[in-house]
């Protein structure tokens, strides 16, 4: 079988790409063909020769069909970059200054702020909390700001009205007695299960399950997923270090302690 050099060959395939656009600008510069170029009215022959041209480079150095694609990639990617950047210049205030009802692990009035947002039925939510605890005991000057959000049905629904509503009852402690129980628990979220869990995590079950359906626990909820979507969230969980980046899906604890010394 005989290879092809892509490097040899894209001059002459590159100058027959060159040549069809040239053909194309040419017609549209024929006397009183403006109109017809305007609206693509090249003619059947005019058409076949382009086509077969693009074909025929294709076919003798399939690389630019690639190159081709990794360039409409790149470019999707700085544009949702920008995009992201953007979000997070307009949400700069929300995603450093905690909200009253928001959980913080570490230092309270940390200098550096990671915002997570989580699913309390999300594997990999689950998995990273051993690592954000050992962040926080390693770094004095970082707060860990938590925002769940139920992004995976009614079960994250009952178990994120759970979180809020114990927060809502006992504050920072009760939430992450909340938080414990819930995050390692493999029965299915139900309100008597939540009842349940927060008589075996100290909280009043009957106040807990009253204020699971409050006007106040769905604020709080809704006020972070609103912040979620305007930061253009895709995934749980998310991290968002200083309001300058951020880190979609499941993360290591190297490259989360990587992204906080970057946002420094």
């Amino acid at each position: 079988m005989t290879f092809i050099s892509p490097r040899r060959h894209r001059p002459r395939l590159l100058n027959a790409l060159l040549a069809a656009g040239a053909m194309m600008t040419a017609t549209a510069a024929m006397p009183g063909a403006g109109h017809a170029a305007t609206n693509s009215s090249f003619t059947p022959a005019q058409r076949q020769e382009i086509v077969d041209i693009m074909r025929n480079a294709l076919k003798t150095d399939p690389t630019i069909l690639s190159d081709a694609i990794a360039a409409l990639r790149n470019s999707a990617n700085a544009a949702q970059q920008n995009a992201a950047r953007n979000a997070l210049d307009s949400h700069r205030a929300d995603l450093l200054t905690p909200a009253a009802t928001d959980a913080i692990l570490g230092n309270a009035t940390g200098h550096t702020t990671v915002v997570e947002f989580y699913d309390p039925r999300c594997p990999y939510c689950r998995k990273v909390l051993p690592d954000l605890d050992r962040l926080v005991k390693e770094d004095g000057d970082l707060r860990i700001v938590e925002k769940v959000i139920p992004v995976l049905g009614q079960s994250s629904l009952i178990a994120s009205q759970a979180l809020v509503a114990a927060f809502v009852q006992g504050g920072q402690a009760a939430y992450f007695r909340m938080q414990t129980a819930i995050m390692n628990d493999s029965v299915t979220p139900t309100a008597d299960r939540m009842r349940t869990l927060a008589t075996q995590s100290g909280l009043n079950a009957g106040m807990l399950a009253s204020d699971m359906n409050s006007a106040r626990v769905t604020s709080i909820l809704q006020a972070n997923m609103e912040l979620a979507r305007a930061i253009g969230l895709d995934g749980t969980p998310t991290f968002v270090f200083n309001a300058r980046q951020i880190i979609p899906g499941a993360v290591s604890y190297d490259d989360l302690k990587k992204a906080i010394a970057q946002s420094r």
